[in-house]
């Protein structure tokens, strides 16, 4: 469900410049050969600035064979161009990185995946609701606790972006991210499958984390995950600004925001271990390489995370889904917070991976029951995912049209995410 409506659904505003970046080659293995088809890459990332994407820049991997590419402008007022090692607020793709730490713990005997978090945490979830949910249920969102976007940013909903802009410099604290969650309705009886998708849960993930470690959440995972992965451009931020090279984000809230504005610079403990990560795409292949071989969490603990259950239509793990393509099953996340949206898959093995950023969000075009219509940016950006990952099956002639389109729907729609998704009167959609 979304707003059903919104003043000025359709997106007015156009291109003001057509730069394209030259992407890099791909960078051939030791055999001095490579089996990334760098040229179809850089025409598909192409594709999606041609359909009306602002910015788009991306990191593929096969092995040890690495291609990175951009396209499209990383500030629509002066053209300046997007360029591949750009960083970028992730989102949601911040969970796994929390989920992680918490493994970490239990890997250490410090916390139980299926005690109740009122054993760590005994005055958070009042009463029995605290009792009944375990910290499993936080991390694969089957908890039953509501979204708080809503009570973050109350004028959506009512069809107004103005608590957008209100609160862009303002700093909120987690505990009261968790009350705004707790007195959301609840979506279902702890435990209960399918599960909801809810970033209240990640938001008292980061509090547990703190608990048990007696770290704040954002020094802890940068020296037991950011660091140990070997990640030079991620981190934790702790002003409204990004540190180093990044492009301008754009949202547009299907044209309630005409034309789309800049949110770059915004304090982001609204998002708090939900969702305020920045990173790049190379950084974001490099860390699930690194949690998916082993390096972060041990083989117990990865088997733990990749045991999915159905919430909100994904096969969601802890702090990871899964998605099947024609070539296989790729595990990751999407994120997306205002202006901004990526997505980060990989194969289980860590060889062949994909990480895509995108700097202009909600774009498409609503229709008279507010629901977004399909826009040619999603084609585009879908075909642009299947070809990173399944190259054998991402030709044009691959197949019937209808085959295609089931391939593409697969996808995640990143601009969906409840970070920054529409939101009904009451709670947000997930």
């Amino acid at each position: 469900m979304r707003i059903a409506r919104l003043l000025g659904a359709i997106l007015g505003t156009t291109l003001l410049t057509t730069t394209v970046v030259l992407t890099q080659p791909a960078v051939a293995g030791p055999g001095g050969s490579t089996s990334l088809d760098g040229t179809a890459l850089r025409d598909a990332l192409d594709a999606v600035h041609e359909a009306g994407m602002y910015g788009v820049f991306s990191s593929v991997r096969d092995g040890g064979e690495r291609w990175t590419g951009a396209a499209g402008v990383a500030d629509v007022d002066t053209g300046r161009p997007v360029t591949p090692g750009m960083r970028q607020r992730v989102g949601s793709i911040s969970k796994t990185f929390t989920a992680v730490g918490l493994l970490q713990q239990a890997e250490r005997g410090r916390i139980r995946l299926d005690a109740p978090v009122s054993d760590y945490l005994p005055d958070l979830i009042p009463g029995e609701r605290g009792r009944r949910i375990t910290v499993r249920m936080l991390l694969n969102h089957t908890s039953g606790i509501g979204d708080y976007v809503a009570g973050a940013f109350p004028s959506l909903t009512r069809g107004s972006a103005a608590s957008l802009d209100e609160e862009r410099f303002r700093s909120v604290s987690p505990r009261e991210l968790v009350r705004l969650g707790l007195t959301a309705p609840a979506t279902g009886s702890p435990g209960s499958v399918p599960g909801t998708y809810s970033n209240t849960n990640y938001v008292i993930a980061g509090l547990l984390l703190e608990k048990v470690t007696g770290q704040k959440a954002s020094t802890y995972l940068t020296r037991h995950v950011i660091d140990r992965a070997g990640l030079r451009h991620t981190y934790l931020p702790h002003t409204p600004y990004i540190k180093g090279p990044h492009p301008r984000m754009y949202e547009s809230f299907y044209g309630l925001i005409d034309p789309p504005r800049d949110y770059s610079v915004y304090d982001m403990s609204w998002a708090y271990t939900a969702g305020s990560v920045v990173s790049t795409t190379d950084d974001l292949n490099r860390f699930y390489r690194a949690l998916l071989g082993g390096k972060l969490v041990g083989a117990a603990p990865l088997d733990e995370m990749t045991r999915t259950v159905p919430v909100s239509g994904m096969d969601y793990g802890l702090g990871i889904y899964a998605l099947d393509l024609p070539c296989g099953r790729f595990w990751g996340h999407d994120g997306a917070v205002f202006g901004a949206g990526t997505i980060a898959l990989s194969s289980r093995d860590g060889k062949r991976q994909m990480a895509v950023a995108q700097t202009l969000m909600k774009y498409q075009e609503l229709d008279e029951n507010g629901v977004p219509q399909v826009h040619p940016i999603d084609n585009a950006l879908g075909a642009y995912v299947v070809g990173a990952l399944c190259p054998a099956d991402s030709g044009t002639g691959a197949g019937s049209p209808e085959a295609r389109r089931e391939r593409l729907a697969r996808l995640p729609r990143i601009d969906d995410s409840p970070l920054t998704g529409g939101v009904p009167a009451g709670r947000p959609s997930v």
